[in-house]
């Protein structure tokens, strides 16, 4: 989830081989495609001058990078600060890195396995499939809500809503504080923008805080009363005298919490925005279980919610002719993969009907996605109910993006149904 930046600046590389995008240029995060489309034609493999780090936007090229081993997701367990040239951390942020000190997506084995082993078993499809009843009967109170009116912001009416609730009903957190958990995420996630200001950094360390309170009181609780759910799970868990301390269940549980709803809010309001632009009758695209789960999966594809993901070279190397140091960055381009005409047959076309799907919006190889079956389950059950309740569901106004490239999420997504 985090960004990770190049902490030397790479010298001679070559001009053909440089692209240029500002990615707080509204034109690019409106659509960033154009800029992938110019990519793929020259140089799918490019260096980035504003971030300053090579790329990668083939899809073969992502998905192996994905798996490699040679890169990592965090740096300082090879290498020393002093070693790296990086720079000593921000006293004014200190509490959102302590809420990423322990974050699964940032460590590597073998601690990386401790903990996805202890949290992993909560997320298997066998498991969360128990949890779709629950979903339908909380996608439907959310159309009940808004099927009087005229028209209404999907995103924060139903799209918001559902997963966040659902992820907090499983760490053990109560449904009415999913909007609350909902305000700390969203700032928090501003520190993923580029170029990110001071005065974002002192909110987004605040929004910490509060929520590692409230997450510390939440421990409290379940120290004195265990239930039967994740977060009791996670304080009770012993393997072999090995238990997690109480920094590693705040920081699981908030990474599970900002996580586990952030890529399905975007993927609902992106997927029913592809779906409402390509004019095909969406009583075709869920007329069977098949069918809605392959159209989750080209939603997912089509237009992704995480666009870019960023990985450390652990080590000297020479990646396909590219000369990397120990502690530079590449960018896995997860929504311009998706987008490889090499790869994908029409590539720019939403087609749920495609036979060459695949994406990698989850990710691959030892960060995949834990919550990709929950994601999946919410994805294909709020389709299949907002247009089951709402045929007539048509686009209210032009939907325009979040200006916090590399998440792709919308601003809103105004709908009416009359």
């Amino acid at each position: 989830m985090a960004a990770i930046l190049q902490l030397k600046p790479i010298e001679n590389v070559p001009e053909n081989r440089r692209a240029s995008a500002d990615p707080r240029d509204p034109a690019f995060f409106q659509n960033p495609y154009a800029f992938y489309d110019r990519q793929h034609a020259s140089n799918p493999t490019f260096f980035w001058d504003q971030y300053g780090h090579w790329c990668f936007a083939g899809f073969k090229e992502v998905s192996a990078l994905l798996r490699d081993k040679r890169f990592g997701r965090e740096i300082l367990h090879v290498a020393t600060r002093e070693e790296l040239g990086m720079p000593e951390p921000k006293p004014h942020v200190a509490s959102f890195d302590l809420t990423e000190k322990h974050s699964l997506l940032n460590l590597e084995p073998p601690a990386h396995t401790r903990l996805r082993t202890l949290v992993n078993r909560a997320f298997v499809s066998r498991h969360v499939e128990q949890l779709r009843p629950r979903i339908v009967k909380l996608a439907n109170e959310m159309i009940d809500a808004f099927e009087g009116e005229d028209s209404v912001d999907l995103i924060k009416a139903f799209a918001a809503p559902i997963p966040a609730i659902i992820i907090a009903e499983m760490i053990g957190l109560p449904a009415e504080s999913a909007p609350q958990l909902l305000a700390w995420s969203n700032r928090m996630v501003a520190m993923y923008m580029f170029g990110v200001s001071h005065e974002t950094e002192l909110d987004a360390n605040e929004a910490s805080q509060d929520f590692m309170d409230f997450i510390a009181d939440s421990i409290v609780d379940r120290r004195k009363s265990p239930r039967e759910d994740l977060l009791s799970h996670m304080l009770t868990s012993d393997r072999g005298g090995d238990k997690l301390s109480d920094e590693e269940v705040m920081s699981t549980a908030i990474l599970l919490l900002n996580a586990g709803h952030e890529a399905t809010v975007h993927t609902t309001g992106n997927g029913v925005k592809s779906i409402l632009q390509s004019g095909i009758d969406p009583v075709t695209l869920f007329s069977s279980e098949e069918q809605t789960a392959a159209t989750v999966e080209e939603c997912l594809r089509f237009d992704a919610p995480l666009h870019m993901f960023t990985r450390y070279a652990l080590s000297d190397l020479d990646y396909e002719g590219i000369q990397l140091r120990k502690g530079d960055v590449v960018g896995l381009m997860l929504g311009a993969a998706n987008r490889d005409p090499a790869r994908f047959a029409n590539a720019n076309s939403f087609d749920p009907f495609r036979t060459d799907g695949a994406n990698v919006s989850f990710g691959a190889g030892i960060h995949f996605c834990i919550g990709a079956p929950l994601a999946r389950i919410e994805l294909q059950v709020a389709f299949s109910e907002l247009f089951r309740r709402l045929p007539k569901l048509k686009l209210a106004e032009e939907p325009r993006y979040n200006d916090v490239y590399h998440f792709h999420g919308l601003e809103k997504l105004m709908v009416s149904w009359r």
